[in-house]
């Protein structure tokens, strides 16, 4: 072979070729989904995104579904970093966010929704017939205590449904199997969120964090009497920092609608609140990083604190029952009650139950999505992906999927309801009018059902 002159170039020196990006969009419907399914995205991209040849730029987009929950911009910010910027994400209706799939070309759609919600974009995408259909990943956001069943058919169909822990796998595949539906797209993880550093006491720190949730439990009392023990254990400890960790501002909703604030439970104690108690917003993980003790009734964060090897405690007070969701941590070792923990008690989790919950405290995180990457790479490599098959049919449940549909605008066929779909707007001045409009009618929506609703719900009860 002749020598290489001085003007010629190796092949392999050359520069690669940009690669053609990867493209996500993630749909949301409240502030902790927007967190699940934003840092799932990243989770799942990251091989593809990490250095090497073959790496290839991922541009992740926001959608957040427009309803009861739509998180506030101060919620986003309050997310914390999920690698997208807040002020680019945008909120849609379901129907533009079917149109805005059909016309971006996305490789990859993580569903961040509620039940009926992943239903509806399943059945919409299904009606979209995209000659290139994008790979569809959906899951869920915590620990599922509740709706087993009807929530895991409500996300049958697509491509993959993440489980957050072998316990969830076994049982996810189980109610597919059970009603004779597929299983296989039911895929092993963990949660996307966990993270940061290994619990390390601190001298002279000794903090209790108390994780509240806007709607366990349910009634005042239960509420009220909380709030009672947790402002008495601080009275107890005077030296010990005593905070009630809190999801939201009064108005703001978060997943699950709060009608009874502690923040303004608070306000109505007797004696009011003692100088070593507060009540503190933010990131759970940056809370976590001064917590010494973590208590709550069946919180999520409990899960986070277990992953950090916190000292954690499930409160038994009101019962270990199914609408409480603490039965979820029945042999965890963590089950205690407020009279043990003012004594000074600490669980210590069982290792097997740990083993199993997707916490991933023995350092295993780093694997934890190596299966789910493998099988989205997998699906991106397909020629064709087969036509998206929900358990839900017109035909399995005709008395069912209507409803659900058309509460996102949908027709039993996964189409657009007549005046869905708005028409292109003529201008910009019409556009802007439109658009203030909407605004306006969606505070008013937002108002009636935070605000209104709550009031009126209670009155039945008197």
């Amino acid at each position: 072979m002749p020598p290489r002159t001085s003007n010629q170039v190796d092949p392999a020196d050359a520069p690669a070729e940009p690669r053609q990006a990867l493209r996500v969009a993630v749909l949301a419907d409240s502030d902790t989904r927007w967190k699940w399914g934003a840092l799932t995205a990243r989770r799942l991209t990251a091989e593809v995104a990490g250095g090497g040849r073959d790496a290839r730029p991922v541009e992740v987009s926001g959608l957040l579904l427009r309803g009861r929950a739509t998180p506030t911009p101060r919620q986003l910010a309050e997310v914390g970093e999920v690698g997208i910027d807040a002020g680019r994400v945008r909120e849609v209706t379901a129907v533009e966010f079917l149109h805005t799939v059909r016309d971006e070309g996305y490789d990859v759609v993580v569903l961040a929704l509620v039940g009926g919600g992943v239903q509806a974009m399943l059945h919409g995408l299904a009606a979209l017939r995209l000659e290139r259909r994008p790979v569809i990943v959906t899951g869920y956001v915590g620990v599922v205590y509740e709706k087993l069943s009807d929530g895991l058919l409500l996300r049958h169909g697509a491509d993959i449904v993440l489980a957050n822990s072998a316990h969830d796998a076994e049982r996810f595949r189980a109610v597919y199997e059970g009603v004779g539906a597929d299983a296989s797209a039911v895929t092993e993880a963990a949660l996307p969120f966990l993270g940061g550093a290994p619990y390390a006491p601190e001298e002279g720190r000794d903090t209790v964090v108390f994780a509240a949730q806007p709607s366990v439990p349910a009634s005042r009392a239960d509420r009220t009497y909380l709030l009672r023990r947790l402002v008495e254990h601080a009275r107890l400890h005077p030296r010990r920092e005593v905070l009630l960790k809190l999801r939201s501002k009064p108005g703001e909703h978060t997943t699950h609608i709060e009608e009874l604030p502690y923040q303004k439970l608070a306000q109505k104690l007797p004696g009011g609140l003692p100088p070593n108690f507060r009540l503190v917003y933010g990131h759970m993980g940056e809370v976590l990083d001064r917590t010494d003790l973590l208590v709550t009734v069946s919180s999520t964060a409990a899960l986070e604190s277990l992953h950090r090897r916190i000292p954690t405690a499930v409160l038994t007070d009101l019962g270990v029952r199914e609408p409480l969701g603490n039965h979820h941590f029945v042999g965890s070792g963590l089950l205690t009650s407020w009279d043990r923990l003012d004594g000074g008690h600490h669980p210590r989790p069982d290792p097997e139950w740990l083993a199993g919950q997707g916490v991933a405290a023995d350092g295993s995180y780093g694997t934890a999505y190596d299966t789910a990457r493998a099988k989205v790479a997998g699906l991106l490599a397909e020629d064709q992906l087969p036509p998206l098959a929900p358990y839900y049919t017109p035909t399995t449940a005709p008395g069912y999927l209507p409803g659900i549909l058309a509460r996102h605008h949908l027709a039993p066929d996964g189409t657009p309801l007549p005046g869905a779909a708005a028409p292109p707007e003529p201008g910009r001045v019409r556009g802007a009018v439109r658009e203030t409009v909407r605004n306006a009618a969606r505070g008013a929506y937002r108002h009636g059902v935070q605000r209104v609703a709550p009031v009126i719900r209670r009155m039945g009860e008197l």
